[in-house]
Parts: structure tokens; C-alpha cells; sequence
């Protein structure tokens, strides 16, 4: 009689505490407090009640450990995936970079390459004209038309004309024909295909000798026009 009144005494305050703490998280840990309790009780009497209850109580912790556990395994899962993710979209965004400078530098040996044969071009585009006259003659009619085929190639590019004459004559009169030189080689190449839009220029008069001599030789030189092709972003850049 005294062992079952023990037993039910040591249950009742075994269960009692495990009623009083329902409010807290661990709730596995309780559950497995008042089972244990319980089996323990009816399996050893007293005795195997405490025991029981102990043996509960840490079946219910680790219960609750280990879905603990599960989420913190979610949780790192998910983390090792997001780090994952932005350690491609790193590599693939150096990748882009170093795509970037690999282009940027090629683009600048093709531009520095055109610039130095727009030069090469340059140098030739001449058209020299007889003494008092504005008339294109054949050979420079040539160069012209092989300049309008560049053009049509090169849809980028205009033209930057300059008109002058050689320092025999009035000023007013080596004006007017440095503009009639101008005005006849853009006409041709308009005929030859080349957009008017394309074409810019001003004319010199006498004022822009090549040399200072005033020689034979030098007045030919100076009976020009000259052509200049450049890309239409260089132009507009140096007109503003």
C-alpha cells in the first residue's frame, strides 16, 4: 500500500511540473518528461517512475534536437545554394569583362589602322588645276571617281574639301577661282555618287601657299584642291 501511495505521490509530482510548463518551446522535451513517467511508473513502481521520467526527458530533447538540426540543414542548403548562384554569376561577369577589354582592344587597332590609311589616302587626294583655270582634267577625274567608290564603301566617312590658287592675280580674283576649283570637284563627286551632305569645304584664295617661294613649281603646288576624308563623328566634333 505504502509503494503505490509512493508511486502515485512521485507520479502526481512528476506530471504536475510537466502541466506548469506547456508554455514553453520544447515541447518534445515535456512529452517525453510525462510518457517516461508514466511507462516507468507502471513498469517499476517508483523507482522505475524517476528513472522513466529521466529516460523520457532526454528522448524528448534529442526528439526536438533533431528537427532543430533538420532546419538548420535546410537553412545551409539553401544558403550553399544562393552562394553557388553568385559565385557563377561572379565568374560569368569577369568572363563578360574580360570579353569587354579583349573587343575594346581590338576595336582600337582597327581604328588606329583605318586612321593611318585614311592618312595614306590623303596624301594623294590632289587636284591640281592650270594656270586661271577651274576645270577637272581627265587624270584627276580618275582619282575622283575612285574616291566616290571609297565613299560608297565607307558610308561613315565625308569629305573635307579646301580650294586654293597661287599668288599670281588680284586677291578678290584668286578668290573666286580657289571657290570655282572648290565648287567644281564637289560637283563631280556629287555626279559620281557621293551625297552633297558628305561634302564640306572652304575655299582659300592665295592666302595658304606651300612654300614660300613664289617659283614655277611652287605656283602648281598651290593651284589645288585638296580632299580629306574623315569619319562623320570626327567632323561634326571639329565643326562644334
Amino acid at each position: 500500500m505504502k509503494t503505490q501511495l509512493l508511486a502515485s505521490v512521485i507520479s502526481l509530482a512528476l506530471i504536475a511540473p510537466a502541466a506548469n510548463a506547456a508554455e514553453r518551446d520544447h515541447n518534445e522535451e515535456l512529452v517525453g518528461l510525462g510518457s517516461g513517467a508514466l511507462i516507468g511508473a507502471a513498469v517499476g513502481g517508483p523507482v522505475g517512475a524517476i528513472i522513466g521520467a529521466f529516460a523520457g526527458g532526454i528522448i524528448g530533447k534529442s526528439v526536438g534536437d533533431d528537427e532543430e538540426i533538420k532546419d538548420h540543414k535546410l537553412a545551409l542548403a539553401t544558403q550553399d545554394a544562393e552562394i553557388e548562384r553568385l559565385a557563377q554569376k561572379s565568374a560569368n561577369y569577369d568572363a563578360l569583362a574580360s570579353d569587354y577589354a579583349i573587343t575594346r582592344a581590338q576595336l582600337n587597332t582597327l581604328q588606329t589602322a583605318r586612321e593611318a590609311k585614311l592618312t595614306e589616302l590623303t596624301l594623294g587626294l590632289n587636284v591640281q588645276f592650270k594656270t586661271g583655270s577651274s576645270e577637272i582634267e581627265p587624270h584627276f577625274q580618275n582619282q575622283l571617281q575612285a574616291v566616290a567608290r571609297v565613299m560608297e564603301a565607307q558610308p561613315d566617312l565625308v569629305i573635307d574639301l579646301k580650294g586654293f590658287a597661287d599668288r599670281r592675280g588680284a586677291s578678290d580674283y584668286n578668290q573666286a577661282l580657289s571657290e570655282q576649283r572648290l565648287a567644281n570637284v564637289k560637283a563631280y563627286l556629287v555626279s559620281a555618287g557621293v551625297a552633297s551632305d558628305r561634302l564640306q569645304g572652304k575655299a582659300y584664295g592665295a592666302t595658304a601657299p606651300l612654300s614660300a617661294d613664289a617659283g614655277f613649281e611652287s605656283n602648281f603646288f598651290d593651284r589645288r584642291v585638296t580632299l580629306e576624308l574623315v569619319p562623320a563623328d570626327t567632323s561634326m566634333a571639329a565643326t562644334h
